[in-house]
């Protein structure tokens, strides 16, 4: 019955198609039959490195916890060298049981007496819970009053005021030379405010034709009018200053 159901399979209708018969080889190689041994001898595993030349570990000698640490050697019991401890051994006894009379008692109740009774150190308190700092390192307390120099003019600014004390003395003595002989003149009063309303007026005038400057100064001729105007305004400016801030002004006279 097996041999009937695979003799009507439907394969077996299928025409199988021919192989070609297959040529002889021309060529045989010297080497052909150390190769058939070769493969015979089932090495194709180990053709790479070749077959191991040392036994394989055993199972049963599994790599341990710490095998591989370097191992201390044996701890030998230590000898004490007793040569030199008895040579440092004193030969005769200490005597023992020694009393003295003095009364340590009284003693200690005269060095208290007599002892100064310690200052509690200045602190202040910064926190509700009771923090604790030192008082004289923190600044609070007024200890630079007590130092020697506190209160007094140092010495270079001594110095420096008699120098210019001194300077001041030999320009005032030299204007006045210069006004005995006539080259020099002192402005007055009326004169200086002469001076300095006439000064204020021209700087009214030059702000007046500052302001009446057109918007877009889109020509060249234009911004160096602005500029001129500027320029004069400042120049005003530094002598109405200068006139203000000195109440003697002097003139030389020619």
């Amino acid at each position: 019955m097996e041999e009937l159901v695979s003799s009507e399979c439907i394969y077996n209708l299928l025409p199988c198609p021919e192989e070609p018969a297959r040529r002889p080889l021309k060529y045989h190689s010297k080497q052909r039959k150390r190769v058939q041994d070769e493969w015979n001898s089932k090495k194709s595993s180990h053709k790479t490195m070749g077959l191991p030349k040392i036994e394989p570990p055993c199972p049963k000698h599994h790599l341990q916890k710490h095998s591989k640490e370097p191992k201390l050697p044996e701890r030998e019991p230590y000898k004490v060298p007793v040569d030199g401890i008895k040579s440092s051994i004193p030969s005769e006894k200490p005597l023992m049981g020694l009393q003295t009379k003095k009364n340590f008692v009284e003693a200690n109740i005269a060095e208290v007496r007599m002892s100064v009774p310690k200052k509690p150190v200045p602190i202040y308190v910064d926190t509700r819970r009771g923090n604790k700092n030192l008082l004289e390192p923190s600044g609070l307390l007024p200890t630079l009053l007590h130092r020697k120099g506190y209160g007094k003019i140092p010495d270079y600014i001594i110095k420096r005021s008699e120098k210019e004390k001194k300077a001041q003395e030999e320009y005032d003595a030299y204007v006045k030379e210069r006004i005995r002989q006539g080259s020099m003149k002192i402005l007055s009063e009326e004169e200086r405010e002469n001076v300095l309303m006439g000064l204020k007026q021209n700087w009214e005038e030059l702000n007046h034709a500052f302001q009446g400057l057109s918007i877009l100064i889109d020509t060249l001729s234009k911004q160096r009018h602005k500029e001129k105007l500027e320029a004069k305004m400042k120049k005003l400016e530094q002598d109405i200053d200068l006139i203000e801030r000195h109440k003697f002004i002097y003139i030389p006279q020619n």
